[in-house]
C-alpha cells in the first residue's frame, strides 16, 4: 500500500478469524494452569514452613511458660504432693544457664502431651523408666525437642564439661555438671539411659542426668546424648544454688 494510506478495516469475518487465531493454544493454557498450581503449592509450602519453624515455637513457649508458672504456684501454695506423677504432669523445672533455657519437666515422653508442648519429658515408663533426681543412685534421663515446638534442647551440643544443669523441684535444687556428649547414636540405643549409661564414661552407679534429643537438626534420624553428674543437692529453703545466682 502507498505510504500514508490508512489500513483497510477488517471485515466482520476477518475479525472473527483474527480473534480465534489470537486465542491461546492448549499448550499455552496448560502451561499457565501448571504455573498457577506451582505458585499455589509454593505459597502453601511457605506457610507450612512458617508454621513449623515459627508458630509451633510461639505456641509451645506459651504453653511451657504457663506450665512453669503453674508448677511454681502449686509449690508456693503447698498444694502439690511430692511422689508419683501422672503422665504429662509437670513436676520440676530445668535450668541450663549457658543456653538461657528454663523449661518445665513433665512425666513421660509423649510427643503430643509433653514434647510438642515445649516441655522436657522424663523417661518414666516401662523399660524406659529412669530415676528421679532425689534418688540416692540412678540416672535422671529426659528428652526434649531440638527443633520446633519450643526446641529447649536445640543448643545442647554447645555444652562443655563443667557447664551446670539445674533441676528445680518442690523440695530442692539439684545441680549437675555436664561431663560428656555422644554426638550421634541410633534411636533404638536405650543403653544411653541405663542406670550406668553406656558410652558416658561412668563406670559405677551414681547420680547422673541424661539429655536426649534428635540429630541432625530438623530430622529425627539419630539421637544426640549429653550426660552429667550431680555435684550439689540444695534444699529450697537454703536459697538458689550458685549456678542460678547472678
Amino acid at each position: 500500500e502507498p505510504a500514508g494510506k490508512p489500513p483497510v478495516p477488517m471485515s466482520r469475518l476477518e475479525a472473527r478469524r483474527a480473534a480465534r487465531a489470537a486465542k491461546d493454544s492448549p499448550a499455552v493454557v496448560a502451561s499457565r494452569v501448571a504455573g498457577e498450581v506451582f505458585i499455589t503449592f509454593g505459597v502453601l509450602m511457605l506457610l507450612f514452613v512458617t508454621y513449623q519453624l515459627w508458630w509451633t515455637n510461639v505456641r509451645a513457649d506459651q504453653i511451657a511458660g504457663r506450665e512453669t508458672h503453674k508448677i511454681q504456684d502449686e509449690w508456693a501454695k503447698g498444694s502439690r504432693t511430692p511422689g508419683a506423677f501422672e503422665p504429662g504432669q509437670g513436676f520440676a523445672i530445668m535450668h541450663i544457664p549457658k543456653l538461657d533455657v528454663v523449661a518445665p519437666i513433665a512425666e513421660g515422653i509423649d510427643k503430643e502431651k509433653v514434647l510438642d508442648r515445649g516441655m522436657v519429658g522424663h523417661y518414666a515408663e516401662g523399660t524406659l523408666k529412669t530415676a528421679m533426681p532425689s534418688a540416692e543412685e540412678g540416672n535422671f534421663a529426659v528428652a526434649g525437642h531440638r527443633n520446633t515446638h519450643g526446641e529447649p534442647f536445640r543448643y545442647i551440643n554447645k555444652l562443655k564439661p563443667g557447664d551446670p544443669i539445674v533441676v528445680e523441684t518442690q523440695d530442692a535444687y539439684y545441680t549437675y555438671e555436664m561431663t560428656s556428649i555422644l554426638p550421634q547414636t541410633a534411636p533404638s540405643n536405650i543403653s544411653v539411659i541405663k542406670e550406668v549409661p553406656e558410652g558416658s564414661g561412668f563406670t559405677a552407679p551414681g547420680r547422673y542426668i541424661t539429655l536426649t534429643t534428635c540429630t541432625p537438626e530438623f530430622t529425627s534420624t539419630y539421637r544426640m546424648i549429653v550426660w552429667g553428674k550431680m555435684v550439689d543437692e540444695r534444699p529450697r529453703d537454703k536459697g538458689k544454688p550458685d549456678a542460678l545466682v547472678g
